[in-house]
């Protein structure tokens, strides 16, 4: 009894520290977008992805799954895929409108503001659904993708040659979007039924260093078609099935027809 009493309570450190890394990536992003250094925000948020990614598979590979660990992803979550997004999309957008056309960048906060709220909310209720959810499917756009396809957008169009003022309203559109489906019952492929442990045919290597060179041939743009076509995926499969089941409603109607 007296060893419990004086038994330290700690955390794992392996996967908090991932996220700690996270987060200290997300806030860098805010840090570069305050000084105008956009392309470095998005790569910042790029690297706080990949390392959300990381943080669950090595908590589950080492069995070091707490539910402070939860919730400590779920807050780093919102500063790098709910607020540092739409910050960089703020600072960026504004610094190419007339600063004549004061609605215009009163349209851009309160859209931004959506974004967060949608944010907060998609990672609440993913929180507050996680042991009863199927792990292999996302109920709404996740807030990663989500933040990935905003900054990919922008990345693309800071490294064209094409007039960034007339393509910058484009992000105003996206973000809304991007909000609804994230907020929505649209049900998304999650990726998490991979396990890195099992074998794999030689040919998943082959594939694997075909999109990575695919990738290199121009990032930005590979990048924002790619989850682009992942937010598009979802409302895709949704008409689908719809169609499939107005279809199937019909044969069965014109069956129980005398």
């Amino acid at each position: 009894m007296s060893e419990q009493k004086n038994k330290i309570p700690g955390v794992f450190l392996l996967p908090n520290l991932i996220t700690t890394t996270a987060l200290l990536s997300g806030f860098y992003s805010i840090i570069c977008s305050i000084n105008g250094d956009y392309i470095t925000a998005g790569l910042a948020i790029l690297i706080a992805m990949i390392l959300d990614g990381l943080d669950g598979r090595i908590a589950r590979l080492t069995n070091t799954q707490t539910s402070f660990g939860e919730y400590y992803d779920s807050l780093s979550d919102m500063i790098c895929f709910g607020l540092a997004p739409v910050i960089l999309v703020y600072v960026w957008h504004t610094s190419y409108i007339d600063i004549q056309h004061w609605q215009e960048s009163k349209l851009s906060w309160i859209i931004c503001f959506v974004y967060v709220a949608s944010s907060a909310i998609r990672l609440a209720r993913y929180s507050s659904k996680s042991q009863t959810i199927d792990k292999k499917y996302f109920q709404g756009l996740a807030t990663p993708a989500s933040a990935a396809m905003v900054v990919c957008y922008i990345w693309m169009l800071e490294v064209s040659n094409v007039s960034i003022m007339n393509f910058s309203w484009v992000i105003l559109v996206i973000l809304p979007t991007a909000s609804f489906l994230m907020i929505s019952n649209i049900v998304y492929y999650s990726f998490k039924d991979i396990n890195i442990r099992h074998k794999v045919p030689h040919i998943s290597l082959f594939i694997i260093a075909l999109a990575l060179s695919f990738i290199s041939f121009d990032p930005p743009l590979v990048l924002f078609s790619f989850f682009l076509l992942y937010a598009l995926s979802g409302p895709s499969m949704y008409l689908i099935r719809f169609a499939k089941k107005s279809q199937s409603f019909s044969k069965e109607k014109k069956s129980t027809k005398p």
